[in-house]
């Protein structure tokens, strides 16, 4: 096991100071605070984190490093309007499946200053990944187990959904008995809570994966698709 021992409450200090003052000047003066306070606890809660759901998810990638699971703090302005150079939240991700870590499907956290986000699945597909993906929603096996995952995982408290088109794609049927699963071009399971007192100690490990289990069939659900459209 990992020194992990919880993240202290002035990192959510900082992230709402960030939120309050996101600018380079503001970020610069508090660098030491962000590396002690949110990068140190978060490479030791992403090995933390990754040992616990090895146990679920034995092939899943914990890498506490910046770039791996841990994502950067730093906002890519080139095409937004939004020109502050930070996001005000902690990105984690822990992924599943070779290549890339955006080009496969895993767990994610964020911390907030306020809430605590978590789920599983992967937020959108590729062309290839999207046609293995409604081929498998149709498959007469493997659609119903799909809408199975699903509801373990709403019955967990999380949401099922991502981006979805307004009508079934050709040429599957309008009335499928699984077109709204169908629509959509990504798949993940997650939701927001409050922030809970275990993220300022050891057991935050614990307490993330008792929420990601329930998640995890959807989202070996949908490894096995990407699985399937890379192998082709």
């Amino acid at each position: 096991m990992t020194s992990f021992s919880g993240f202290d409450p002035a990192a959510l200090d900082f992230l709402r100071g960030l939120g309050e003052h996101n600018d380079r000047a503001w970020f610069d003066a508090h660098r030491a605070d962000y590396e002690e306070l949110v990068l140190l606890p978060a490479r030791e809660f992403v090995i933390a984190l990754g040992e616990r759901l090895a146990v679920i998810a034995p092939a899943v990638h914990a890498d506490p490093r910046v770039n791996g699971s841990i994502l950067r703090l730093n906002r890519d302005t080139r095409f937004s309007a939004d020109k502050t150079p930070y996001k005000t939240h902690l990105d984690l991700w822990l992924w599943e499946g070779d290549g890339p870590s955006r080009a496969c499907t895993g767990f994610f956290l964020r911390i907030e200053a306020d809430r605590i986000g978590y789920g599983a699945g992967m937020h959108h597909f590729e062309k290839d990944v999207l046609a293995a993906y409604r081929a498998a929603v149709d498959d007469p096996r493997r659609g119903p187990a799909l809408v199975r995952a699903a509801k373990k995982a709403t019955a967990s408290g999380a949401q099922v959904g991502r981006e979805q088109w307004k009508r079934v794609p050709a040429p599957y049927a309008a009335d499928h008995p699984r077109a709204d699963l169908l629509r959509y071009g990504g798949l993940v399971a997650g939701t927001r809570v409050d922030v809970p007192a275990e993220l300022f100690t050891p057991d935050f490990p614990d307490w993330c994966l008792e929420r990601l289990g329930p998640l995890r069939p959807l989202q070996k659900w949908v490894a096995q698709v990407v699985a399937d459209a890379t192998q082709r």
